[in-house]
């Protein structure tokens, strides 16, 4: 079910909020798209996967590898294999902004130091930053 025209603007007004108040923390909310992963990606996720693969059959037929009764260089084979597989399917983010062009609230002047030992409590700290979101 698409937004109205209201909640569209109403959403748009609470996002360049939350940038203009933490543009850090928003452009990690926002995230972005995965990317198709590319063919390099996919030869180094398959050599992965194969050297895991070798480490987990070497793993049951060299008992010397084995803890007790558990094969330790099998276990560490399927995870080496588990994270070749993961790394060739998966793609780098791509979208939102670059954070190191960003100076401060909505790109503008840098953000003041905050004094961290005399703002007093947590809940005064909360109390005057809820007061000058509503004062501006």
């Amino acid at each position: 079910m698409p937004l109205s025209e209201h909640e569209q603007r109403m959403l748009d007004q609470i996002e360049s909020a939350l940038y203009a108040e933490d543009p850090k923390f928003a452009s990690s909310v926002r995230g972005g798209t995965l990317r198709a992963p590319s063919a390099r990606r996919r030869i180094q996720g398959l050599a992965l996967f194969v050297v895991g693969l070798a480490l987990l059959v070497s793993g049951v037929m060299i008992k010397a590898t084995w803890i007790g009764d558990l094969p330790a260089l099998s276990v560490l084979g399927f995870i080496v294999m588990f994270g070749g597989v993961v790394f060739a399917v998966s793609g780098r983010r791509e979208g939102g902004p670059d954070l190191k062009s960003v100076d401060g609230p909505a790109g503008g002047a840098p953000r003041a130091k905050k004094n961290r030992g005399t703002g007093g409590s947590f809940t005064s700290r909360m109390e005057d930053r809820f007061r000058r979101r509503f004062d501006q």
